[in-house]
């Protein structure tokens, strides 16, 4: 499939709260730092290229960027980039981050998440570091499965306050979901999911569906590598389905997390322009139900 003339808008709409966005958005976590795994000692990316790829996204119809203040390498950080790149921003643009985790100035992860206190001072970090007077969409990213209700409850008492507009939650179970919903509404649901990655979410998905609450995967493409970005060949399934519409096995990927419900949003990243524009047009990759029905089954490990 070629990829030039396609958009995000190919990939439908869905509202976050009264946020009207296209489902294909952009993740920004590789963005500062170059090579597609991210780590806490990676080098810096080329800051113009970076730049370069967040204004290509906009111009593609991506309209919900996702980032985190944590997002940062030595020399670049997420939200700067956003900022420099696209301020004044669209009217229409969406950006969603997330708090909770925190990395000291060396990009060391701190061996706990912010306390219901210290979350105000990230909500200020990330409205400085992007230049806004409130936050699009903050999600409460979660260590583990204890109770969110003393931290969810500090950033609905910011969002009563104009500080953040919605509120989502991220890295949780069934039951933070309840449990957050009872605080404050939620728009949207952020975990680790993929064709073949953690099918046990797939009831979790529908579930987020029937509530209207949106469901982002992330590591949709690099699956059960992660962070470490793709490590695992495609099966001969993926890549038949590839073949079959000139795509890639990647492309096929984002366009199976789509076909997962109208609810289910996708924010592959990259700092690779010619990546971008095949991720955004995996948007328009329509798969017939006999291809979803053996991806189906590779999903659940039948095959």
């Amino acid at each position: 499939m070629t990829s030039e003339t396609i958009t995000a808008a190919a990939s439908g709409r869905w509202k976050l709260g009264d946020l009207e966005i296209n489902r294909m958005g952009f993740g920004t976590m590789r963005l500062p730092q170059k090579g597609e795994a991210f780590r806490t000692d990676a080098e810096p990316s080329d800051r113009g290229r970076a730049i370069g790829v967040l204004r290509r996204a906009v111009e593609l119809g991506v309209n919900h960027i996702d980032t985190a203040a944590f997002y940062f390498s030595p020399l670049r950080s997420a939200n700067e980039l956003i900022n420099r790149a696209l301020a004044p921003y669209p009217d229409d643009l969406v950006i969603t981050t997330k708090v909770g985790p925190a990395r000291d100035p060396s990009g060391e992860w701190a061996a706990h998440a912010a306390t219901p206190e210290q979350l105000r001072g990230q909500v200020e970090e990330n409205l400085r570091q992007l230049g806004r007077d409130h936050l699009d969409v903050v999600n409460l990213r979660v260590l583990g499965t204890a109770s969110i209700a003393e931290r969810f409850g500090a950033l609905a008492r910011l969002r009563e306050a104009g500080l953040i507009r919605h509120l989502g939650i991220s890295n949780v179970t069934p039951e933070h979901l309840e449990e957050a919903r009872a605080i404050a509404p939620v728009v949207c649901v952020q975990n680790p999911y993929g064709l073949g990655v953690r099918p046990e979410q797939d009831e979790f998905v529908r579930t987020c569906g029937e509530l209207g609450v949106a469901f982002v995967p992330f590591y949709s493409i690099a699956g059960s590598g992660g962070q470490a970005g793709v490590t695992a060949p495609d099966s001969e399934e993926v890549l038949a389905v590839a073949r079959a519409h000139g795509a890639s096995a990647a492309q096929v990927r984002i366009a199976w997390t789509l076909h997962r419900g109208p609810h289910v949003l996708t924010i592959p990243g990259t700092g690779n322009p010619d990546h971008l524009a095949a991720n955004v047009a995996a948007g328009a990759l329509r798969l017939s139900e006999a291809e979803l029905s053996v991806l189906e089954r590779l999903h659940r490990g039948a095959l």
